[in-house]
């Protein structure tokens, strides 16, 4: 098995758990926050987690392989544990801590496109990328949320992302780039 199959694996697999622990801890998330709109809009992320998980699971299927089941129990109580807490610990650490997660789980869906790519599992690549840019979605919503808190502007947030048409733009010029030194080196070796 190729080392790019097995990183998409690996990869693929802590997702999978990484959505049930998100959707778990949304669902407490949402059914803790008081304003309406963000209730509505927090479980709609949360329906978007599960879609994920769904998703990626067919994914993880099609390559043969499962879920890890040690991450799965340790998923699941993460994020009832955190979906539990958000009724405890007010409404900014959610806020954050939400942000801040979703934000990384947008590299890690662009990682997979090119693990999928490199494998020659091609037919995962605009799904993963859909999914990032849900994932971007997410972070936005967080982000622009803690902008709008009193203590929001002394906030240290992470690194934004770059603007979500990038998620695409930059996987196609990374392909341009490998069809360009292909055809060079195909070139180059046609000379020798």
């Amino acid at each position: 098995m190729s080392d790019s199959r097995q990183e998409l694996i690996a990869l693929l697999q802590t997702a999978y758990s990484a959505e049930l622990a998100a959707a778990l801890a949304y669902r407490g998330h949402w059914q803790s926050v008081s304003a309406a709109d963000e209730r509505e809009h927090i479980e709609q992320i949360e329906n978007e987690e599960w879609h994920h998980r769904k998703l990626v699971g067919e994914l993880l299927s099609s390559l043969g392989a499962k879920p890890n089941r040690q991450r799965e129990v340790r998923s699941w109580v993460i994020g009832r544990s955190l979906g539990m807490l958000c009724h405890f610990v007010g409404w900014l650490a959610p806020m954050y801590g939400a942000g801040r997660l979703e934000s990384r789980n947008i590299g890690e869906y662009e990682t997979a496109a090119r693990y999928a790519r490199d494998c020659g599992c091609a037919e995962f690549i605009d799904c993963l990328l859909s999914m990032a840019e849900v994932e971007w979605e997410h972070e936005s919503y967080f982000r622009s949320r803690l902008a709008q808190h009193r203590l929001g502007p002394g906030l240290k947030l992470w690194p934004a992302p770059p603007p979500k048409a990038t998620i695409r733009e930059s996987f196609a010029n990374e392909l341009a780039q490998s069809s360009n030194l292909k055809n060079v080196a195909g070139a180059a070796n046609a000379n020798c």
